[in-house]
């Protein structure tokens, strides 16, 4: 029988096993928050060093050292921010919020975007970890880098980059795979998970920072292969299922809440070691051959498509702005008691070891030159 504390309150063993890892993990994070503000104070910054970081178990740790890392795994100069809309305050007050505002600056300094459905969720997360005017800067740069895909006219380069998730999960699961195909469940329930970096479909903030820190610090497709890994880990789910594109869209759809993330953070980061982009490339060429002729029938893609374009709404509202003459309602005017309400649904919604190092080559490798021409 196992001996209690005088306060009656658990087993001693356990309370001294529990009190000696909770030592171990304050210990860690001693050490990591260390290494990191070592790495930030180092002459140059040893931005490699915080990719190893952010990529490890625990990522970044806290919000405040984001604010410090953030801008640098982007190269992203904190000191010289791009200027703030000068809108009076009036007007401020009837776009009502600092998330319209980011959209629009960056809209309008760089016309060759297009918003889309879910990029606000991007947004709200920087918004909410690093403040409006970092914000802007760090949302230019990735907008116009690990995001552009997704910014484009059309959403081709998109579903291309979906398309790299079935070669993934052939290359593990050949079974789970062929079970897919047989469904005919496509990728389109990982859409809003790719589009919003995943912070539209997880409710606890912490694990949708936990993921920026990660992708922040990899390969810009590093999301599908997050997307990948929570495929694999529910594979007896899936094959429970009635084989039927219905049964299977839906169970993929839904996220569960309590996935083990530092486990498919290090899962996913071994697969893109193991199964590189340029292995699968052609793979998932010929996944979009194949599927072209059941898209144009099937009107999800077309659907989605036809309402990427609300930029220029956006565009049209930041011309008005800037004629106080022109000060009419919109779509976008709400009242502003709603922001808080909309904020909190928008935002609330294991060492890597050799991969990691491995990982953060792969995006040093591609971090200088800023070149997303992943897609001849």
């Amino acid at each position: 029988m196992a001996l209690r504390s005088a306060q009656g309150d658990g087993p001693i063993s356990s309370r001294w096993d529990g009190g000696a890892e909770k030592a171990d993990f304050n210990n860690k994070k001693k050490k990591k928050v260390a290494e990191i503000y070592q790495a930030l104070n180092s002459d140059p910054i040893d931005v490699a060093a915080l990719r190893r970081m952010a990529i490890s178990e625990g990522g970044l740790l806290t919000d405040e050292i984001r604010r410090k890392v953030w801008p640098r795994l982007l190269n992203v100069n904190t000191s010289d921010p791009p200027p703030l809309l000068g809108m009076p305050d009036e007007q401020r007050e009837g776009l009502q919020e600092e998330l319209i505002d980011i959209i629009l600056l960056v809209l309008e300094r760089n016309p060759q975007l297009h918003y889309y459905q879910g990029y606000h969720d991007i947004v709200v997360t920087f918004l909410l970890v690093v403040g409006e005017k970092l914000t802007t800067s760090l949302v230019e740069k990735l907008s116009t880098h690990h995001l552009r895909d997704f910014m484009e006219p059309t959403m081709d380069n998109t579903r291309h980059i979906l398309n790299y998730l079935m070669p993934i999960i052939d290359q593990v699961n050949p079974e789970l795979h062929d079970f897919m195909q047989s469904a005919e469940v496509g990728t389109i329930f990982a859409l809003s998970w790719l589009i919003t970096w995943f912070g539209h479909v997880l409710s606890d903030f912490r694990h949708v920072v936990r993921l920026y820190d990660f992708f922040l610090a990899c390969h810009p497709l590093m999301p599908i292969y997050f997307a990948a890994v929570i495929v694999l880990y529910r594979e007896q789910e899936v094959l429970d299922c009635d084989c039927d594109m219905a049964s299977v869209h839906h169970l993929l759809s839904q996220i569960p809440q309590d996935l083990p993330y530092e486990t498919l953070i290090s899962r996913a980061g071994d697969l893109f070691v193991q199964f590189p982009p340029s292995e699968l490339a052609r793979e998932a060429a010929a996944q979009q051959e194949a599927t072209r002729t059941a898209a144009s029938t099937f009107k999800d893609f077309e659907l989605v498509s036809a309402q990427q374009r609300p930029d220029m709404v956006l565009r049209q509202r930041f011309r008005e702005l800037l004629r106080p003459e022109e000060r009419t309602k919109d779509v976008l005017t709400k009242p502003r008691t709603n922001r808080f309400v909309k904020l909190a649904v928008m935002g609330l919604t294991v060492a890597l070891g050799a991969a990691a190092l491995a990982v953060v080559k792969s995006a040093l490798e591609w971090a200088p030159k800023f070149q997303l021409q992943l897609f001849p």
